[in-house]
This record gives C-alpha cells, structure tokens and sequence, in this order.
C-alpha cells in the first residue's frame, strides 16, 4: 500500500528516514508560518493575521499531500517568499489594487498552470534546458540557500555602501548561528542519525539562556479563514494590469519551482540515464493544484519549496517525507506558539550546509567550453545576488543561447531554446512591474503619510523633530 500510494520500498528505503526527513524539511521552512501573516499585515488594508496563519498552514498541507500521493516525491510545498512580497509591495501597495485582486491573479496563475502541465508544455520547456545550465542551476540554488541562511542568522547583513557585509557575530543570533552550524557539521560528518534536525533542536536550546529562543506558549485554536476565503474580484480579470500580474506570477513561480525541481532532483538521485526528473509533470500539477488552492483559502502562491533539499540531504526519497511534511503542517494549526519559538538562528545552519551539499552537480560543468561555463556561470551568480532563482534562470538562459548563435554554434540551439529566450527577453522588457519609488512623505513599513513637525522647545529642553504618523 505505501509503494502504491507513496512510492516507498521497504528495500530501498526507511519509514525512520523518511519521517526525520520529513520534520527537517519543515523546521527549514517553518519560517513561512510566521512571515506571511507579518507580510500581510503591511498591506494599505491589511489581511487578519490569524486567518493569514491558518490559511499558510492549510495551504502547505493540501500542498504536501498532492505532492506526496500524486508526485510521490519528498518536496515540500507552502506559499513562496518573494512571490508573496510581490503581492503586498507591489500589486497592493504599489498599483494600489486590494488584496481580493491579488488573490484573483494568483488563482487565474493556478489554472494556467494546471492547463500548461496537462498539455505537457512546462515539461518541454524544463527539457529545452541545456544540461550544463541544469548544472548550474543546482549549484545556484545551493548558494543562493546558505546565503538565506547566512541571512536568517544575521551573520551576513545589509549595508549601505557595499550591499552587504558581516554581522556581529560575536553575540545575538549571528553567534548562535555559528554555534550551531558547528554543531550541525560535526553531527553530519560523524554520521549522526537525523544529524540536521538534531542541531536545530541542541540550536534551538542553546538560544534559551541566550535569551534568542523565546517560549510563546504551545497550545492555541487556529483561527477562521472566513474573512480571506473566496475573495475574488472577476470585474477585473480582463483589464491590461490583471494580465501583467498573472503573468508575473507565472514566470516567477514556474522557474523558481523548475529551478527547485531541478537541482533538489539531482541532489535526491531522481534524475534518470537521459538527464530527465522522473515524475517530473506530477510535481509540476501538485505545484498548479497547490497554487489554486491557496488562493481560495486566501494566500499567495504556493509553491515548492528549494528547502526540500535539507529533508533529502537526510535520505527523504518518497511521498511519506512530503506526507510528513503536510502533517506537521497541521499540527502546527494547533500548536503555532510552539512552533514559532525555534528561532531563525536554529535553521540557519541547515541551510548553509544543504547549500554546499547542492554545489556537487558544479563539478559536471564543463569549463574550458566558455559557450557552456559563461552562461553556466551567470546563472549560478545571479541567483544569489538577484535573490532570485527565476532571474538566474531566464538570464542565463538568454546567455546560453545568444553566445552560442552568435558564435555560429546554432547546431546546439534547438528551437524552443529560442523560443524561451525571446520570451524570456520580453519579460523583462514589457513584463515587470516596477517597484514604486520611495516617498519621504510615505512609511515604507505600513504605508501611512508621515507629517514632520519641528518643534521649538523651552530652554529646559533642546529642539528635536517629532514623526506624527496620521492616517
């Protein structure tokens, strides 16, 4: 029945494994319980915070169970980072529209993408990909994962002239983040069973007396969902902004899952003799399901996540490790306090070493070819510092391809190579809603008008500026 339902062989795999694999996972993406409902509390008309919580967690079980009966692969799914940031900032509060219309957008992607995997279109476009880009697009995604660790951690910070520089890493979370990422490495190099999890948790205890753990409690009905569920605005759906946003939507989210797919299936064995993800088209419909799901629970897109790549790195193989994954989603609808008391600090680790383990495919590419290496190079680079496996992706794609035409190579260019890159070139000349520039007289956090007063004190006191928000 497991074998059936799961893909899970008792000679080839372990119940044990797969559910330590499972929990790892979703310690490494837990984070996304506590950012979203913060996330949509900065909207102009925010989204209740509870229901927010719920909805996350609904969303990455229905997710998850899709992913582990359907694919029957070890991924785990909720809604992304960075797609729910465009949401907020800037389809929100940007083009200024409610969040009902967001929502609308997202569920429109979802069908989309149900339609492109039935129709096998997102399986030739990951198919069109050379292999050296595949290569690199798991080396990427290692970098770009232990640089959101190094980040959650605060060990790496941001800084006005250099973008970014080192933190202070002899006290707070930074501390505790190296703490446990020597912890965690000599557990996984003396082969301690569950090794990854087990440092989260010594991390995580560690934290109490340096007062980074914080114990919020651990037991809280979660909330309803009624005031988020089903909120759609289909007035809007033939307008010019509503395409531009489902389009966004839909290349962010196909190649940061393709991305994903790609190099935590390479990591996890499951590509084939051919270089082809096996179950690569369920995954994709899990994805697409997942997504217009999340949507009418009142989320934003969901996706999967590159942090899978901590469970497999575990020995997570099968559907049971993405089944225990949605189960601890669940859980934690009732014991969110508890949940929310591992610090970021605690997970870190994980993520720096899943980020080295993924650079092993690096070592296929071929470098003396600079048509292969160049483009191969841009890819991993830019994921990194775009802060976005789509971007590296398409950019190096477009690399890969004009290098080589320009270079009278057109041998290795086939046409839906072609065909990506000039869609994918467009994109980003007419596809990209821009940011909104800042405004002195706006909060960047909540987005209220702020009126600066000076005041002139009494001689007892020196004259200073006061910030009066006001709606």
């Amino acid at each position: 029945m497991l074998k059936k339902l799961f893909g899970f062989d008792r000679q080839q795999h372990s119940i044990r494994t797969e559910v330590l694999a499972g929990i790892t996972t979703f310690l490494t993406m837990s984070y996304i319980l506590a950012v979203n409902p913060d996330l949509f509390g900065q909207l102009n008309d925010p989204m209740p915070d509870g229901a927010v919580f719920t909805s996350t967690a609904l969303a990455g079980i229905i997710g998850c169970l899709v992913m582990a009966v359907w694919g029957k692969l070890p991924f785990g799914l909720a809604p992304g980072m960075g797609l729910n940031a465009f949401f907020v900032f800037t389809v929100c509060n940007g083009m200024g529209y409610h969040w009902s219309f967001a929502l609308t957008a997202v569920f429109l992607e979802g069908l989309l993408f149900i339609l492109m995997t039935i129709t096998n279109i997102r399986e030739a476009i990951v198919k069109a990909i050379p292999e050296n880009l595949r290569y690199a697009i798991g080396a990427g995604v290692g970098l770009f994962i232990a640089f959101i660790g190094l980040q959650n951690a605060g060990i790496i910070v941001s800084h006005d002239d250099t973008f970014v520089t080192l933190g202070k890493v002899t006290e707070g979370p930074a501390l505790l983040g190296l703490i446990g990422l020597i912890i965690t490495s000599v557990l996984y190099i003396m082969k301690a069973h569950g090794a990854m999890l087990l440092g989260v948790l010594i991390t995580m205890i560690i934290g109490i007396p340096m007062k980074i753990t914080e114990f919020q409690g651990v037991i809280d009905m979660p909330s309803s969902i009624e005031p988020i569920f089903c909120q759609f605005q289909w007035e809007n759906i033939f307008t010019l902004d509503m395409l531009v946003v489902v389009f966004t939507f839909l290349f962010i989210d196909m190649f940061d899952t393709v991305g994903t797919l790609i190099s935590v299936c390479q990591r996890a064995g499951l590509v084939n003799k051919n270089g082809h993800i096996e179950r690569l088209n369920q995954a994709f419909m899990a994805d697409a399901i997942a997504t217009t799901a999340g949507a009418v629970l009142g989320t934003s897109t969901t996706t999967t996540y590159v942090e899978s790549a901590a469970g497999v790195s575990q020995g997570g193989r099968t559907g049971i490790t993405a089944l225990v994954v949605g189960c601890c989603f669940a859980v934690s609808l009732f014991f969110s306090p508890l949940f929310l008391s591992i610090p970021s600090a605690a997970t870190a680790p994980v993520l720096v070493i899943v980020g080295l383990l993924m650079l092993e495919p690096i070592r296929h590419i071929k470098f003396n070819y600079y048509t292969e290496s160049i483009p191969a190079f841009v890819c991993i680079i830019l994921m990194p510092l775009s802060y976005s496996i789509s971007d590296g992706i398409l950019i190096g794609m477009i690399c890969y391809v004009v290098l080589n035409a320009c270079c009278g190579r057109f041998r290795k260019l086939t046409p839906m190579m072609y065909i990506l890159a000039i869609l994918f070139a467009l994109k980003y000349i007419f596809i990209v809603v821009d940011m909104p520039e800042a405004d002195d007289n706006i909060c960047p956090t909540c987005g209220a008008a702020i009126e600066a007063i000076t005041e002139t004190a009494t001689e007892e006191a020196p004259t200073e500026e006061v910030i009066l928000f006001t709606e």
